[in-house]
C-alpha cells in the first residue's frame, strides 16, 4: 500500500470524503483497508458501537483522490430490494443499518470528490446452473435464481431483475466514468478483473461497501 503523504491533490479524510452526511462505514455494512476511523457510528444500536477502550490503537490513513477508490460490492436488487429474492433473510438487517441509504450517500459523496468508484457484481449464467460440486449458500443461491442473467452478453430481461442494479444507484454507477468489474461468481473477486482495474488506475487503497459484510465484501478485503 502507498505511504507517500505527497500527493498532487490535497489528501482529506473519510469525514471529508462522506460530505459532511451522517453515514457511518459500520451501518454501511463497510469494510475499509488503509483508511482511518475518524467518523462517528451512527447506529442507534449499542452493540454496533466502538468500545470505550479499544485493544488496538487506531490507524490514521489520509484518503486521496490519486490512489484511492470506493468500491461497491453486489449493490442489486437481490440484495438490497424489498423485491430481492434474498429479503426474507436479509432485510431486517438492511432496514436497521440504513444500507441502502449508506451506500447511496457514499456514492454521491465519492462522486462528487472526484474520487475513482468501482463495482464488483454478482451475475449467474445458465452455463453456471451446472457446476458438479457447490457449496452450501451457492445452492440456495442457484435453487433461489439469485443473480440470475440469460447470458454474459444477453441483456434480455435484465433490467430490474435481481441481477440489476439498484435504481437509487444507476446515475451514479452508469454515468461512463464508473468501473464496472466482471462479475465475481462466489464471495471474493478472484476471478474477475477487479485487482487488474484497481492496478492500471493506480489505485493502492480502497474504501470498500455492500451489505453482505462478513461473505463478500470480507472476501474482497481479503484479496
Amino acid at each position: 500500500m502507498c505511504e507517500s503523504h505527497d500527493h498532487n491533490d490535497k489528501a482529506f479524510t473519510r469525514r471529508a470524503m462522506l460530505g459532511g452526511a451522517a453515514v457511518t462505514l459500520a451501518a454501511a455494512g463497510v469494510a475499509a483497508t488503509s483508511i482511518g476511523n475518524t467518523a462517528q457510528a451512527a447506529s442507534s444500536n449499542p452493540n454496533y458501537q466502538d468500545p470505550a477502550k479499544p485493544g488496538l490503537p487506531p490507524v490514521d490513513v489520509d484518503i486521496s483522490l490519486t490512489d484511492t477508490a470506493l468500491i461497491v460490492v453486489d449493490p442489486q436488487i437481490d440484495f438490497l430490494s424489498e423485491k430481492g429474492v434474498t429479503w426474507g433473510v436479509v432485510g431486517e438487517s438492511v432496514t436497521e443499518h440504513n444500507v441502502v441509504k449508506n451506500i447511496g450517500d457514499l456514492l454521491s459523496s465519492a462522486k462528487a470528490a472526484g474520487m475513482t468508484v468501482a463495482i464488483s457484481p454478482h451475475y449467474y449464467y445458465p452455463t453456471d446452473q451446472g457446476w458438479k460440486f457447490e457449496g452450501p449458500l451457492e445452492k440456495v443461491m442457484h435453487s433461489l435464481g439469485m443473480f440470475n442473467r440469460k447470458g454474459p452478453l444477453n441483456l434480455d430481461g435484465f433490467e430490474n431483475s435481481g441481477a440489476d442494479f439498484m435504481p437509487e444507484y444507476k446515475d451514479h454507477i452508469l454515468d461512463g466514468k464508473t468501473i464496472i468489474a466482471s462479475p465475481h461468481k462466489i464471495y471474493g473477486p478472484q476471478n474477475n478483473d477487479l485487482a487488474l482495474l484497481l492496478r492500471k488506475n493506480g489505485i493502492s487503497k480502497v474504501i470498500l461497501s455492500g451489505m453482505s459484510a462478513n461473505l463478500c465484501v470480507q472476501a474482497h478485503l481479503y484479496d
